[in-house]
């Protein structure tokens, strides 16, 4: 079983369709009793997330309304009789969800954690497989319709995440070439939060890793002005030694072109009078029609253009 808290509220059962929570009260609700069912939810804390701007005066009733449908929603048909899956136990609201369930957000701060320590062992591929699984499960808003203490806490708490696997899906795709991943990735965490000096640095590296120094060079000095104009700071020391090293790394070098062999056969063809005898391949397998079947082609290096400052 999933259940999902990023996005549609919903719960996945393996095998059974999807069961989708409507209303924002029973979502908000449901969501505080998935993270915090290890030990329960106080009544009154619960009350104060579904009402965060005041408690109405009849809020015990209303509270149980909210609960009763929660209960309905993960209420399964293979459930026995007696076995809630939501119980009310001194005081607190205790949600019961199987043992193998797993929970978007938790199952993403888990991948978090594993791909840093891959990361740092040099596990680049197991790191980015994990970054961007991560990134895949936080995709989407939580709980966009309601606001409140808890709720926002939780954005922040799960924004936070999505950042930090953005830049470990970015860095492990640069680290193992993987151009357009590392720049996409990068690109994604600047534009999330355009003040944080790392999201840039991972734009740096996929540019440099690209043999695009130039655009690792611009990227620097838009972080530089951005810093400037709204904060009035300047970039922090890592952050200047990348860009110290980029300056120290030469520019690519064209790659040089071949000199033009003049065929005398073909030179023929400008002198005056001259024809060409009969249709054939004049260069043999050197022209460029058998060129174009089976030589292998050269990779050609793979651009971005940077978001405008």
């Amino acid at each position: 079983m999933l259940i999902r808290l990023v996005g549609l509220v919903t719960i996945e059962p393996s095998g059974a369709p999807s069961r989708h929570l409507s209303g924002a009260q029973a979502q908000v609700a449901f969501a505080r009793l998935v993270i915090e069912r290890a030990g329960g939810t106080e009544r009154d804390q619960l009350a104060e997330t579904v009402w965060p701007e005041g408690l109405p005066d009849t809020w015990a009733s209303a509270l149980r309304s909210v609960v009763s449908r929660v209960r309905t929603f993960v209420t399964m048909p293979q459930d026995k009789p007696g076995d809630a899956a939501l119980v009310a136990q001194g005081g607190r609201y205790v949600l019961r969800v199987p043992k193998d369930a797993a929970v978007d957000v938790e199952c993403a701060e888990l991948a978090v954690t594993e791909a840093t320590s891959a990361f740092a062992d040099g596990a680049f591929a197991v790191a980015q497989q994990l970054a961007s699984g991560a990134v895949s499960n936080l995709r989407g808003s939580f709980l966009p319709s309601h606001e409140g203490e808890w709720v926002n806490a939780m954005r922040e708490q799960l924004g936070e995440l999505r950042l930090t696997a953005l830049e470990l899906a970015s860095l492990s795709s640069s680290a193992l070439g993987d151009e357009h991943h590392a720049l996409r990735y990068a690109e994604e965490a600047v534009r999330r939060a355009p003040f944080r000096e790392s999201a840039y640095r991972c734009r740096m590296t996929a540019h440099k890793r690209a043999g695009n120094r130039a655009e690792a060079l611009r990227s620097y000095h838009q972080l530089r002005r951005v810093l400037a104009e709204e904060l009035g700071t300047d970039p922090a020391p890592e952050t200047e030694a990348a860009y110290l090293e980029i300056l120290r790394t030469p520019e690519p070098r064209a790659p040089q072109r071949p000199s033009a062999v003049l065929d005398p056969f073909l030179m023929g063809v400008f002198e005056v009078g001259r024809t060409l005898p009969g249709p054939r391949c004049a260069l043999g397998r050197g022209c460029a029609t058998h060129r174009g079947h089976g030589a292998a082609q050269s990779p050609a290096t793979s651009t971005a253009a940077s978001p405008a400052a």
